[in-house]
């Protein structure tokens, strides 16, 4: 213990210093009333390194404690050390902000900064359902986080989350096929944002021109049944008081092993919940259809389904966050140590984004 303990006090200089220049530790943490006096703990980074000791290092409260003690960090006995941690979840929370403010913007694609937008569930031990939603976004150029937002169970997935960088596009699935939430997420941006977002046939309203209902499964029966790739361009509507986006719809037929997989799916899906199948959505298992604000002149339907195929990097992204770091297992039982934890863990995170990168710039 005595070994491990003096690598982590040896290394934490070095980890301070991947925080952006000039971050203020101490009045971050007295703005967020995570620090008020140095009682048991003389500074906000001591109060950090506790927190991620107990949050993403494994320790238990009483193993934190007793180290904070010998390595002469802070005294506290595991109470106080509960109750100061517990009061951390804000302080942690400005500290990841902090941290995602250093992702400079990097053109991908077309002159463009590409990013995708996702969330993964956390279930705590027992729980049958979702308790805690991580939100991320995920830029490829940097290959990193470019945000990251923790909400409870109920958070839901919006195109949004995340102000958007000049000139972003943004990627995602088919939970983000929000036309609200488009037009928000488009108001945010200070110069042309766009999006790429995978659809599904019933949750945007289409209209043509004359604002007439269009019927996408209508479309969809005409197209031959030869596999390729069409395109139409229709209007989505996000609601009163919103200004209508125009939209392309690109659409690509599967091959016959996909389309039968998802064929099996629905039907798997149908019996499992005791509900009928709706015809429709037979006809849309047969196509990957994504909906994209990009103008069809500079971006052929074919490099826009391309890049939709990127999206899987998010994926792995939060992927190495529970395989590796074990971010989805919540022992805690309360909110506040469970924000406290879940914060730890993605501060470490985005620090070894950064380490990676360092790798990754180098001449191999």
């Amino acid at each position: 213990m005595q070994t491990a303990s003096a690598g982590m006090a040896d290394l934490f200089p070095t980890f301070l210093a991947r925080f952006p220049p000039g971050t203020d530790f101490q009045a971050l943490a007295r703005e967020t009333k995570a620090f008020r006096r140095a009682r048991g703990v003389r500074s906000a980074t001591d109060l950090l390194r506790l927190a991620l000791a107990w949050g993403s290092g494994g320790y238990s409260m009483q193993r934190v404690a007793a180290w904070a003690g010998e390595q002469g960090i802070a005294t506290l006995t595991e109470e106080a050390l509960c109750k100061r941690l517990h009061g951390a979840g804000d302080f942690l929370q400005a500290l990841t902000d902090q941290l995602l403010t250093v992702v400079k913007d990097k053109a991908a694609w077309h002159g463009r900064i590409l990013r995708l937008a996702d969330s993964t569930s956390l279930s705590k031990q027992a729980s049958k359902g979702t308790d805690w939603r991580i939100h991320g976004v995920y830029d490829l150029g940097r290959g990193r986080f470019s945000h990251l937002e923790l909400t409870g169970g109920h958070g839901a997935e919006a195109l949004d989350r995340g102000k958007p960088a000049a000139g972003e596009i943004r990627i995602a699935d088919r939970g983000y096929a929000n036309a609200r939430d488009w037009y928000r997420y488009v108001a945010a941006g200070e110069a042309r944002t766009d999006f790429i977002v995978r659809m599904r046939w019933n949750t945007v309203r289409l209209t043509e021109e004359g604002d007439k209902p269009w019927d996408m499964i209508g479309w969809l029966k005409t197209l031959p049944a030869a596999q390729g790739t069409h395109e139409v361009t229709v209007v989505a509507q996000p609601g009163k008081k919103c200004r209508p986006i125009p939209i392309r719809l690109i659409a690509w037929r599967k091959t016959p092993e996909a389309i039968a997989a998802a064929l099996k799916k629905l039907r798997r899906q149908a019996s499992r919940k005791q509900t009928e199948i709706d015809p429709r959505s037979l006809v849309a298992a047969e196509y990957l259809i994504v909906a994209t604000s990009l103008p069809e002149k500079d971006f052929p339907a074919e490099e826009v389904l391309a890049v939709y195929r990127l999206r899987w990097q998010i994926e792995l992204a939060f992927k190495r966050l529970k395989s590796l770091m074990n971010i989805d297992e919540i022992r805690t039982s309360t909110e506040a140590g469970t924000r406290c934890r879940l914060y730890a863990h993605l501060i470490v995170a985005i620090i070894c984004e950064e380490f990676c990168q360092d790798v990754l710039e180098s001449f191999p």
